[in-house]
């Protein structure tokens, strides 16, 4: 079993609540917007971590992160990216790696809006942990956490903060 911690959007903000959730995390997944390159090292410090760049992010993180991840974890596909929709609402882009590597999990950010939703058409689930920092128009920040196994998602939690 792997249990993982989902953020988004930090914009170089990392609150308490982070490292208090994710203490029992195996690792964090980070889909973009990271805002600095002291955020990316103090996550990336304190657990194993997968992350993509975002749109606001520049060329010191462009160097260390990609802009698309795709991995497999405890035999799940996992393809993360930024800036990717949601299901019926898939960007160009994240629709064309989605249709041509299949994954069980779609990871995404951008939007600041959670959504944890199954795509029953792309036979997956689809993941916006809507937004960890300061910057943006969201009220409450947002992480979520899961465990993975073989053929099996569960523990699936939505974490709250201000």
């Amino acid at each position: 079993m792997t249990r993982i911690g989902i953020m988004s959007d930090t914009h170089g903000v990392l609150n308490d609540a982070v490292f208090k959730n994710f203490e029992q995390c195996d690792e964090i997944w980070h889909a973009g917007d990271i805002g600095d390159i002291q955020t990316f090292d103090k996550l990336n410090e304190f657990k194993p971590l997968r992350i993509v760049f975002g749109n606001i992010d520049g060329h010191e993180l462009r160097r260390v992160c990609k802009e698309d991840l795709v991995f497999e974890i405890e035999e799940h596909k996992i393809y993360m990216t930024h800036i990717g929709g949601y299901p019926g609402k898939y960007n160009y882009r994240a629709a064309s790696v989605i249709r041509e590597v299949s994954p069980d999990i779609f990871i995404c950010g951008h939007s600041h809006i959670l959504k944890i939703m199954p795509d029953p058409k792309n036979n997956l689930l689809h993941i916006n942990p809507g937004a960890a920092g300061n910057t943006g128009f969201h009220k409450v920040k947002t992480l979520v956490r899961l465990s993975l196994e073989p053929g099996k998602i569960f523990d699936v939690e939505v974490i709250e903060f201000k």
